[in-house]
C-alpha cells in the first residue's frame, strides 16, 4: 500500500500541475455537467437545473454482511427553536427544502455509521434525526462542542451503541502562527490549536454483525480548518490526530480505528500525507485521479475522506463511493447562484463498506 500511495500522489500532483481537473466520463455511468446556452447579446444565459455533476447518482447495494461508514458534511445544520430569537453571531437555519433532501440522501445510503459535520448541536442533531430519518435505526448520538466559534461541532449517528465519547478542544499544537499568516483568523506568534477539535467515538458493533465476536471501532471525526492560507494549520491539525489515533493502537496494533471527515485538503497536502506517514491507509486511494466521480466537494475537488488503521485494511469491500447530489452549474458564482432543487450540501457523501476481521 505505502508503495501505491506514493505513485498515487505523484500522479495525483501530475494531474494537478497539468491542469486537467475533473473532467471525463463518471465511472458508474456518464457524468453530466449543467450545459449554459450562448443568449443573444444583452440577454443573460439560460442555464439549465444541473443534474448530478460529481458523484453517483445511486448508492450501490450494502454487500452481505458489511458495516457501511459514511462522512457528509452537512453545511451549516442549523436551526431555530420555536419561539427563539437566531443567533446573529452564526448562519441561519439551514432551508426546509435541504434538510428534506438531506434526509432523502441519507435514507438511500443506508449506512449503519455516520460522521457528520457543521452541526449546530446535539440537540438540533437529534431533532433532524427524529423529523428525517425517523426508522433507519440512528438510535446512538454523539455531538460535543468543539471549540468553534461558528457553533459547529462533528457528530456521530450510529445503529449501534457508541462509547468513550471525547474530544480536546483548544488543545496546543506543534509550532505557533506565522508572522507572515494572511488567513484572517490566525494570530500570527501565538500557539496554534484546533480550529475545531476532533471528536472520538468508539462504536460497538454488536456480535450478529461482527461475524460472533463483537469489537469497538474508534472514529476520529475531524474538520480540520479552513482557507486557501491555512495549510500549516490544517498540518498541525493533521499530526495531531494523527498522533491521537495512534495512540488508540498503542496497546493493539490491529485495533480498529477510523479517521474520516472534512479535510479540507486535496491529497497532495501535507496536512493529508501526515495520516499516511503515520501509517493510515486512505480506503479509495485507488480512486481514478481526475474523475468526477470521486470529486466529494462542489468546486470538484476531494477533499473528504475515510482513513483506515492496518487492522481494518484488509476488511475493505472495494473502494467505497462517493454519492453525489445535485450542485450549483460549473462557472456561476455559488455565493450569488441559488441552490437547485434537490440540494444538500457543498460537500458529498463519501462511503466505505467494511466485513472487519474478528
Amino acid at each position: 500500500m505505502a508503495s501505491r500511495s506514493i505513485g498515487y500522489w505523484v500522479a495525483s500532483a501530475a494531474v494537478l500541475a497539468a491542469g486537467l481537473g475533473f473532467a471525463g466520463l463518471n465511472a458508474f455511468g456518464p457524468s453530466e455537467p449543467a450545459a449554459i446556452e450562448r443568449a443573444p447579446a444583452g440577454e443573460a444565459p439560460h442555464v439549465e437545473q444541473p443534474s448530478i455533476r460529481f458523484g453517483v447518482a445511486e448508492a450501490p447495494p450494502k454487500p452481505a454482511g458489511a458495516i457501511r461508514l459514511t462522512t457528509l458534511n452537512l453545511q451549516n445544520l442549523y436551526r431555530d427553536a420555536p419561539g427563539e430569537t437566531p443567533d446573529p453571531e452564526r448562519k441561519p437555519a439551514k432551508p426546509e427544502a435541504q434538510l428534506k433532501a438531506a434526509g432523502d440522501l441519507l435514507r438511500k445510503l443506508d449506512a449503519d455509521v455516520l460522521a457528520l459535520q457543521e452541526v449546530e448541536s446535539e440537540a438540533v442533531l437529534t431533532w433532524f434525526r427524529d423529523t428525517y430519518l425517523g426508522g433507519l435505526g440512528y438510535d446512538h448520538v454523539a455531538s460535543v462542542d468543539a471549540g468553534d466559534d461558528r457553533g459547529i461541532e462533528q457528530s456521530v449517528l450510529s445503529r449501534f451503541p457508541i462509547e468513550g465519547v471525547r474530544n480536546w478542544p483548544g488543545l496546543v499544537l506543534e509550532g505557533k502562527h506565522p508572522l507572515t499568516s494572511r488567513d484572517p483568523e490566525a494570530r500570527p506568534g501565538e500557539e496554534i490549536r484546533f480550529r475545531r477539535s476532533p471528536l472520538r467515538a468508539q462504536v460497538v458493533v454488536p456480535a450478529e454483525r461482527a461475524g460472533g465476536s463483537p469489537y469497538r471501532l474508534t472514529l476520529f471525526v475531524v474538520h480540520h480548518k479552513s482557507g486557501r492560507d491555512a495549510g500549516y494549520w490544517r498540518e498541525a491539525e493533521g499530526k495531531a490526530t494523527a498522533r491521537l489515533a495512534k495512540e488508540e493502537l498503542a496497546g493493539d496494533p490491529d485495533g480498529k480505528v477510523v479517521i474520516l471527515g472534512d479535510f479540507n485538503a486535496t491529497m497532495v497536502d501535507m496536512s493529508f500525507r501526515a495520516y499516511l506517514d503515520a501509517g493510515f491507509a486512505d480506503a479509495q486511494a485507488d480512486r481514478a485521479v481526475g474523475n468526477p466521480a470521486w470529486a466529494t466537494h462542489e468546486s470538484g475537488r476531494t477533499i473528504d475522506y475515510v482513513l483506515v488503521s492496518p487492522g481494518l485494511r484488509a476488511g475493505l469491500v472495494g473502494s467505497g463511493f462517493v454519492l453525489g447530489a445535485p450542485a450549483r452549474p460549473a462557472g456561476v458564482d455559488w455565493r450569488t447562484y441559488p441552490a437547485p432543487a434537490g440540494y444538500v450540501s457543498d460537500h458529498y457523501a463519501v462511503a466505505i463498506d467494511l466485513v472487519p476481521k474478528p
